[in-house]
C-alpha cells in the first residue's frame, strides 16, 4: 500500500528504482520507478508474508503543484491476492521553508477473491514537513472513510525525523499510530529506523527496521534501487 511522498520520505521509505522523462510541450515530468525489496511492509505490517516484492509505478507531476500516478506491488495474503494497484493524486507545494501536500488514494486489489469482505479502499491525506539543514522533519494524516475489509473509518497519524550527512547517507526514524473507529482494539502503534544512501551516483540502498506495538513480528528490510534523471 503505497503512500503519497513529500521530499524527505524518500529517506524512510524503500528506494525506487526511477525513470523521469520532461515533457516538452507543459512544465510537466512524467516518472517511472521499480524497485526490489526483502520484505514489503506497510505501517509495520508485512503485505507478502515476509517474502520479498517487486514492485513499480508511474507520477505526472505538474508545475502548479498537481500531481497524480499509479503504482503496483505484489502481494501474498495467503489468499488468491497477488497484486495492489494503486491510484493516486493531489496537490503539493512549498510555504517559505514548509512543504504542503493534500491528497487521495484508491488502494486496489485487482484479483482479490470476493469472499470475506472488500479488500480495496479509498484513503485521503494531508502532510506538511520543514527542513533545518540536513534535518528534516515531516507530519502526515490519513484517514479512510471505510477501510481495508470494510472495518470502518481508520486514521494513521505519522511523524518523522531524517538527517542525511555530507556523504549522502542519511538516517531517519518514524512513529506512527493506526485507529479504527470501529475496532478499537485493533489500535496499535508502528516504529521504524533506517539508514538509506546511494553509491555510483544512482544505485540507491536502504536498510530499515520495523517494529509494532501490539507485539508483531519486527524485521529487518533491505531494498535495492536504481534512478535515472530528475
Amino acid at each position: 500500500m503505497k503512500t503519497a511522498n513529500a521530499k524527505f520520505a524518500s529517506l524512510a521509505l524503500a528506494a525506487l528504482l526511477g525513470t523521469t522523462v520532461a515533457a516538452t510541450a507543459s512544465a510537466q515530468t512524467v516518472e517511472g520507478n521499480i524497485a526490489l525489496t526483502s520484505d514489503y511492509i506497510f505501517r509495520g505490517v508485512t503485505q507478502t508474508d515476509g517474502g520479498p516484492a517487486i514492485s513499480g509505478g508511474f507520477d505526472v507531476a505538474d508545475d502548479s503543484g498537481l500531481y497524480a500516478g499509479v503504482w503496483g506491488s505484489s502481494v501474498d495474503f495467503g489468499d488468491d491476492t497477488t497484486m495492489e494497484l494503486d491510484l493516486y493524486g493531489g496537490y503539493a507545494t512549498t510555504l517559505g521553508s514548509w512543504d504542503l501536500d493534500i491528497g487521495g488514494i484508491f488502494y486496489g486489489y485487482p484479483d482479490s477473491p470476493s469472499a470475506g469482505g472488500d479488500q480495496n479502499f479509498w484513503e485521503f491525506y494531508a502532510g506538511v514537513g520543514h527542513a533545518l539543514g540536513p534535518l528534516a522533519w515531516d507530519a502526515k494524516l490519513s484517514w479512510s472513510p471505510d477501510f481495508y475489509l470494510e472495518s470502518g473509518s481508520a486514521t494513521y497519524l505519522e511523524t518523522g525525523l531524517a538527517y542525511e550527512f555530507p556523504a549522502g547517507v542519511a538516517i531517519d526514524a518514524r512513529i506512527a499510530a493506526s485507529t479504527f473507529d470501529d475496532l478499537p482494539a485493533a489500535d496499535y502503534e508502528d516504529y521504524q529506523i533506517g539508514v538509506s544512501g546511494t553509491v555510483l551516483q544512482t544505485l540507491g540502498w536502504d536498510v530499515r527496521y520495523h517494529s509494532l506495538s501490539d507485539g508483531g513480528d519486527d524485521s529487518f528490510v533491505f531494498t535495492i534501487s536504481q534512478s535515472f534523471g530528475g
